[in-house]
């Protein structure tokens, strides 16, 4: 049982490393420590509410509640010029990514990291395509 926790533990770790990788690369104000943190910090709630025999679903509205004042700290805006969107975005799914993973949805868990990459990708695609 512990062993399992501390696999998770470092899945969800290393899935919202990945992420935060790509955030890190573009400048971004939250990087790579910041998407490891979010999703380390979901799946360690969703764990230890299942181990406590809690609401499983409260637990996940209080993660989704606390990204978003997170993800609100990195948008900045400035007139007609908004920023930070797609960190906030990362963030939120960085944390349903480690809760997926503290939930042992590693399939969907490791999916959805994939495509998140992809999304945050595409930008940088499409410019040097359209060059």
């Amino acid at each position: 049982m512990q062993s399992e926790i501390i696999i998770q533990l470092i899945l969800a770790i290393i899935l919202g490393g990945l992420i935060g990788v790509e955030r890190e690369k573009s400048n971004k104000p939250a990087g790579i420590r910041t998407h490891m943190l979010v999703a380390l910090g979901a799946c360690l709630f969703t764990i230890s509410s299942i181990n406590l025999g809690t609401d499983t679903g409260r637990i996940a509205a209080g993660i989704v509640t606390g990204i978003g004042f997170i993800g609100a700290g990195t948008i900045i805006s400035s007139g007609k010029n908004i920023r930070g969107i797609t960190t906030a975005a990362s963030l939120w799914t960085t944390s349903a990514v480690g809760l997926l993973i503290g939930m042992e949805e590693y399939f969907l868990a490791i999916n959805a990291t994939f495509f998140v990459l992809i999304i945050l990708l595409l930008d940088y695609l499409i410019k040097k395509w359209w060059k």
